[in-house]
């Protein structure tokens, strides 16, 4: 199975796969000081909210290395470590990965690197865990022995330690041979389903096809999909969640047809500090993103580009949120994310 990073523990660098470059090259990142490590979750060379939970811990440890190499005070590895945790606001498990580590600094740099294993470590269990209660949902919600799925962006080892959170269920569903079929977004504005999840759909050998994000509510409407899977960046205490740009057009489109929406994440995704989604910060990525293609400008000079990274889905859109800790049913009414911490 791939993986998104590793640490290495002789050198005290956290090595990634950079993610910008796929599925043409498979190029690594060595990654010792903060701000290379910040420069590569805001390129995206680093991405998913759980990954970045368990980089951000490495992170700190890379800011005690290159605070007692340079001689930093402790105020200025303060300000790099918010720094580190700023990174990308909406997503809230980077910070919450960055106090994961930050809490026992005191201890030293070894019980830094200890809880960042941990963190890894942990992610990908609850990501293993969540994929069999999201693939036993499905099927039993959906009365089948197979199922026809729609995702968007990239939820798999890429974006988590490893496994997967809605590609996790995807892989789940085609280990118990009840996957018919994949349709992939190609997810604006950098293609992380075409480039990312159909990489990772090949290497497992799932099916799959890959459609502009604007097929995508007329592919569930059609009726060529069963359900749809998603996971998220942040997920607010009422059950709004916050996911890559064009996850909500498929909500919509999944209410209209009457099948379900499933979001899936690590409880860790879960922020029960912010009450609804009306309160979750929406990250803004640079207009060229939108104005051009691979560094080639493809509108008018006069052109001003929107390029908002993530989109917020109501509770109500939502049939269910998945986490390692159990299942909740926000647009059911069933259960609160409260009952699960």
């Amino acid at each position: 199975m791939v993986r998104a990073f590793e640490w290495l523990d002789d050198s005290s660098v956290l090595r990634m796969l950079d993610q910008t470059v796929l599925p043409i090259e498979e190029r690594y990142l060595n990654v010792n000081t903060v701000d290379a490590l910040v420069d590569a979750i805001v390129t995206l060379a680093v991405r998913g909210a759980p990954a970045l939970g368990a980089v951000g811990a490495f992170g700190v440890a890379i800011a005690m290395r290159q605070a007692e190499s340079e001689g930093w005070s402790e105020d200025r590895l303060v300000t790099e470590v918010d720094h580190l945790r700023q990174a990308r606001p909406t997503a809230v498990n980077l910070s919450w990965g960055v106090d994961q580590a930050w809490a026992v600094a005191p201890q030293g740099y070894d019980a830094v690197v200890t809880r960042a294993k941990q963190v890894a470590a942990e992610d990908e269990a609850a990501n293993r865990k969540l994929s069999k209660l999201g693939a036993d949902w499905i099927l039993a919600r959906c009365q089948a022995n197979a199922v026809r799925v729609v995702t968007h962006c990239n939820t798999g080892a890429l974006a988590t330690t490893a496994w997967g959170t809605a590609y996790g269920i995807i892989h789940e569903l085609f280990d118990r041979s009840a996957l018919i079929s994949v349709f992939a977004d190609e997810t604006r504005p950098l293609l992380q389903g075409a480039r990312l999840t159909s990489w990772e759909l090949t290497q497992d050998g799932i099916p799959h096809v890959v459609e502009a994000d604007g097929a995508a509510s007329s592919t569930i409407l059609s009726g060529k999909v069963d359900v749809a899977i998603i996971g998220a960046d942040r997920i607010a205490a009422n059950g709004d969640t916050a996911n890559k740009i064009g996850s909500v057009a498929l909500a919509l489109a999944c209410q209209r047809r009457g099948i379900p929406f499933v979001v899936a994440a690590p409880f860790s995704t879960v922020d029960l500090a912010t009450e609804s989604g009306n309160e979750i910060e929406i990250e803004q990525r640079d207009e060229a993103e939108v104005l051009g293609f691979a560094g080639v400008r493809t509108t008018p000079l006069s052109s001003v580009g929107f390029n908002p990274a993530f989109d917020v889905t109501p509770h109500d859109l939502i049939s269910a949120i998945v986490t390692e800790r159990g299942i909740v049913e926000p647009s059911a009414g069933k259960g609160r994310l409260s009952s699960l911490a």
